[in-house]
């Protein structure tokens, strides 16, 4: 069984972390194809970085369905493409937020979010809604840390997600958390030890998802909104994305 992680934005470092973080979750005979977007944004936050960092994404699924893989993990908490990427995959495609958010409600009955910064709060809180778990939600909190700063060893970004934690778990009446950012993968472990209460990745659950879906020969349905895209001209730089 080969597993693709797919990384939206273009920073190798953040790529190489969800990776190693997917290959712990995994269980015996799962190979991993790990990719990056081959364009956009080095991190995203919030809509626009979103928006230019879908077709570098969409190229790397199509890269991976040719391989037959047994699934995809958009490794974006904003769950970035997942539609998109849905249509033109027959294989299933996982997005890391809505994983975590399922994976939290089944082992808590309210949760909350840490994300990075407060641009990204809406996009999360749109997403809960339309999963239908918004009211199992307590509070969406940004932890106000740049994406790109959980790579570097030297910021404050540890310091804040804990404080954000430590508050959730005091105001906001909730029973386990959920790392609101694919570059937060590595801290999960370590932060629930720390705090005593289940601390959820993204990334760790759509690995045991994938790996189920597989074993029971679900794949992506080709009915209604993730049917195939019709062919049709594009034009422009995106020419190459034209449906055949």
């Amino acid at each position: 069984m080969i597993i693709h992680v797919v990384n939206p934005n273009t920073t190798t470092s953040m790529t190489d972390k969800i990776g190693k973080a997917a290959k712990a979750a995994a269980g015996a005979n799962v190979e991993f194809m790990v990719s990056q977007a081959e364009m956009g944004p080095v991190s995203i936050e919030g809509y626009y970085d979103e928006a230019f960092a879908v077709p570098g994404m969409l190229a790397r699924i199509v890269e991976a369905e040719a391989r037959g893989v047994a699934g995809h993990i958009i490794a974006c908490f904003d769950d970035t493409g997942l539609d998109a990427a849905r249509c033109i995959a027959k294989a299933p495609v996982i997005g890391i937020g809505e994983a975590a958010f399922h994976a939290a409600s089944l082992i808590a009955e309210k949760f909350s979010v840490i994300t990075t910064l407060g641009r990204s709060i809406p996009a999360i809180e749109h997403n809960l809604v339309r999963y239908g778990l918004a009211a199992r939600c307590t509070k969406v909190r940004a932890a106000e840390v740049p994406v790109l700063s959980l790579e570097d060893q030297h910021s404050d970004a540890y310091r804040k997600i804990t404080a954000e934690i430590v508050a959730a778990l005091q105001q906001d009446g909730c029973e386990a958390i959920v790392l609101g950012c694919a570059g937060m993968a590595d801290l999960a472990r370590d932060l629930s030890a720390k705090h005593g209460v289940p601390i959820v990745d993204g990334v760790a659950v759509s690995v045991g998802l994938i790996q189920m879906l597989h074993q029971a020969g679900i794949e992506t349905s080709k009915r209604g909104g993730y049917a195939a895209p019709s062919p049709k001209k594009y034009t422009g730089e995106f020419s190459r994305f034209a449906p055949a």
